[in-house]
């Protein structure tokens, strides 16, 4: 069979999918906090996980058209067919760029103007890091992917319709091929530390990019493992064998390696380095999510590495895609741990700072923040009148810092005095507030739970239902394919 038929029993199967996940969702909402950060941030999560996998699809068709390469085409309609969920994808980041704008959700740090005016480094990086450039790069670059997309998609179809078997529609795939690749390798990079890296507003690691995209990439390949030995068991691709699905195999393998490579270097570089603003996105995953830190290594590297070295287990098709779940998981958990523990922190200074005003308010965000808000405190008498206050009736040190105060001359001495006390207060306050929240457990946060699990089900049966709708749609096999022949009596 060479034309896929979305029967109404996998179409149940997935509209079942979609459901648990609503619901799983409008749960999430009904017992979230007053900003809804358990709810956007499973949002976030999920969106961007399945647009960078459809991404990744669009970006392999690319790169073994420009190769010249033909051992993927029986099944190049799967990448096509995720390649067109960036669509669904451009539009649910687009909701989540349009939050920004009304200030739906507080994911992000510098999307608050009076914290960015505060704050040295964020008001550094608000050239990049600011709503307009959030919204309408989103729009821009995710509409250029999905654009180029659909464009290798629709000249692979005429290819097939015109009966021409020659290398006219191949020559201008190659030219949107080779056009797509850079601006992927550029974008994809400016959105993810958009979307992503910017939660934790400041840190900066000119390896994330690589690190997320090749996440998205081992999980793009599962998900090809997955679909096409589902279609093999339906009667589908008798043309797919198991050389195939070993190629696929080698991929899951090498990328599973290459992300643990730039895993290892990403936190090796960091902490070798010591700097205070790196270290700190390291420390608060590995002190209050331990469990999922290592977790991490281990589900996407010790257990894809110690099974899939051997040659014989890539070919069946049982074990590679028991496989290809496992590590779709893992990658899912990846991101999990990258978006949620900012996310986090960020709620509490949202909520720390609702609830007491101005005072302090970026104090959690490091020494140079807390400095800048004493700073306003001398500017204040009733700031200034309300520490003394607080230092006169303290404790037996305190009183001795009182005492210094109440007998000094100099003012500016006085006032000095004033501007350490605050920061080391305000400090004192947001450090105590944020480490108590961490190390606790945190509902939605700490780990996965079965929200986020129904959550992540419902986005996943909607990738598939959106994939199979476009499957449907043209052969599974493109019989005019100039690299056909090749594909078909592929070995390895």
């Amino acid at each position: 069979m060479n034309q896929y038929t979305f029967s109404s029993k996998h179409r149940n199967v997935l509209l079942g999918a979609i459901i648990i996940g609503i619901i799983s969702m409008v749960l999430t909402w009904m017992g979230d906090d007053a900003n809804h950060t358990r709810f956007w941030t499973n949002f976030l999560h999920n969106s961007v996980f399945f647009t960078m996998i459809s991404l990744m699809a669009a970006f392999f068709i690319a790169a073994c058209i420009t190769a010249y390469a033909g051992w993927h085409t029986t099944f190049k309609r799967v990448w096509e067919a995720y390649s067109m969920f960036l669509i669904v994808g451009l539009s649910l980041m687009a909701f989540l760029g349009l939050g920004v704008y009304m200030h739906w959700h507080h994911l992000y740090h510098w999307a608050v103007e009076s914290d960015v005016a505060n704050d040295a480094i964020l008001k550094g990086k608000s050239s990049f890091l600011n709503k307009n450039w959030y919204f309408f790069g989103t729009l821009i670059c995710g509409g250029a992917w999905f654009f180029i997309a659909s464009k290798l998609r629709n000249l692979s179809i005429s290819e097939d319709e015109s009966g021409d078997s020659s290398y006219s529609h191949h020559k201008s795939m190659k030219v949107y091929a080779a056009i797509f690749l850079p601006i992927v390798g550029f974008t994809s990079a400016a959105m993810l530390w958009q979307w992503i890296m910017s939660i934790d507003a400041h840190w900066y690691s000119t390896m994330f990019a690589w690190y997320s995209t090749a996440s998205a990439f081992v999980s793009m390949i599962a998900l090809t493992i997955i679909l096409i030995i589902f279609l093999k068991s339906n009667g589908y691709y008798p043309q797919v064998n198991e050389n195939h699905i070993h190629d696929l195999g080698k991929f899951l393998f090498a990328i599973s390696v290459f992300w643990t490579y730039l895993w290892f270097s990403q936190f090796m570089l960091i902490w070798y380095a010591n700097i205070g603003e790196e270290t700190i996105y390291f420390k608060e995953r590995y002190n209050n999510y331990s469990y999922l830190f290592y977790g991490n290594i281990i589900i996407n590297f010790v257990v894809p590495f110690l099974v899939l070295i051997r040659n014989d287990v890539k070919r069946k098709f049982g074990s590679v895609s028991f496989m290809a779940g496992v590590i779709l998981v893992g990658h899912w958990i990846d991101y999990f741990l990258m978006i949620k523990p900012g996310a986090l922190i960020n709620a509490q200074h949202s909520a720390h700072g609702a609830s007491h005003g101005d005072h302090g308010h970026g104090a959690e965000e490091g020494a140079a923040h807390s400095t800048e808000q004493a700073h306003a405190v001398v500017h204040s008498a009733d700031t200034t009148h309300a520490v003394s206050e607080t230092v006169a009736h303290a404790g037996d040190t305190t009183h001795a810092a009182s005492h210094a105060v109440a007998h000094s001359t100099d003012t500016m001495h006085a006032a000095a005095t004033h501007v350490a006390e605050a920061a080391h207060t305000a400090g004192h306050a947001t450090d105590a507030h944020a480490a108590h929240a961490s190390s606790t457990f945190v509902e939605g946060f700490t780990v996965p739970g079965l929200l986020e699990i129904g959550t992540f089900i419902g986005f996943l049966g909607l990738f598939f239902y959106v994939a199979l709708t476009v499957l449907s749609k043209s052969a599974l096999v493109p019989k005019n394919d100039p690299y056909l022949d090749e594909s078909l009596h592929h070995q390895v």
